[in-house]
């Protein structure tokens, strides 16, 4: 082994969009807090002259090379290529499917971009898209019941980046927003069918987030409540109690990313839809 230097070049190769690829190797490069990657990546490569512009780059900034193509052709160019250069050369999807052949004892048709088919669950994620940017930040409130998550919760919880993510997934979301002095939308309290969740954080987390918004607003507001931390200590406490007294379950983001959040959003619903009378 070399010495570890402070980065290193990260060629992601592709015949699609590249997120799987990219959504991997960040997955594992986030393991090496003392040495960052520098990343090319390359999406949409399907014929050898869009192959010899990936080589080119490889050759002039040397480094670790992932890929997921589909041509045999072009891997076997790809990893000649890198043989040479004595660079690591790794196919993503390549273990994956011949885990699959085993298994199924069937080999896979190869299709570049499968996964972004327009099909009924692609469609289903747009249609939940539209309902969540139309039910964002306590709009339509009258039509919550339609949805399948709602989160409740104080300014600057991440409910609106959250709310997004879940609609990624295919997951109608909308958000309400728990503000001092502005009454809970009616139908909040009745809704059967969706799961609410609230979402909270340290006040000091919250603060801080306020302040750097304000900041890059170039508001000045002294003495505000929006950012006074006792002010801030009974809006969350007001969120929390009101999420008690409902059942709703309570997610702490302060230290978790829109992913993680999400995540555990999903892991409830899940929990949720496995009850019976509830789905």
């Amino acid at each position: 082994m070399t010495k570890p230097t402070s980065f290193f070049h990260l060629h992601l190769v592709s015949d699609s969009t590249g997120e799987t690829l990219i959504t991997v190797a960040r997955a594992a490069t986030a393991q090496y807090t003392q040495v960052s990657a520098v990343e090319h990546v390359y999406p949409a490569v399907r014929t050898n002259k869009q192959l010899d512009h990936v080589l080119a780059e490889i050759e002039q900034e040397p480094g670790v090379v992932l890929y997921t193509l589909l041509d045999t052709a072009l891997i076997d160019r790809l990893e000649v290529t890198c043989r040479d250069y004595g660079l690591p050369c790794l196919s993503i999807l390549g273990p994956v499917l011949r885990l699959f052949e085993s298994h199924l004892g069937a080999e896979a048709t190869p299709r570049i971009g499968a996964q972004h088919a327009l099909d009924a669950e692609y469609f289903k994620r747009i249609d939940a898209l539209n309902y969540t940017m139309m039910h964002d930040d306590g709009q339509l409130a009258d039509d919550l019941e339609r949805a399948e998550v709602v989160l409740v919760g104080v300014s600057r919880t991440s409910k609106t980046p959250t709310s997004i993510y879940l609609a990624n997934r295919g997951v109608k979301t909308a958000n309400v927003p728990l503000v001092p002095g502005v009454p809970l939308p009616a139908s909040l309290e009745r809704l059967k069918k969706p799961l609410v969740v609230g979402l909270f954080a340290s006040p000091e987390r919250i603060v801080a987030i306020r302040q750097n918004r304000l900041l890059g607003l170039k508001a000045h507001q002294e003495d505000d409540q929006y950012i006074d931390r006792d002010a801030v200590s009974e809006e969350i406490t007001y969120s929390r109690r009101l999420c008690a007294r409902n059942g709703w379950p309570l997610i702490d983001v302060t230290r978790r990313s829109i992913e993680e959040t999400a995540a555990a959003v999903m892991a409830l619903l899940a929990e949720r839809r496995r009850q019976p009378g509830l789905e």
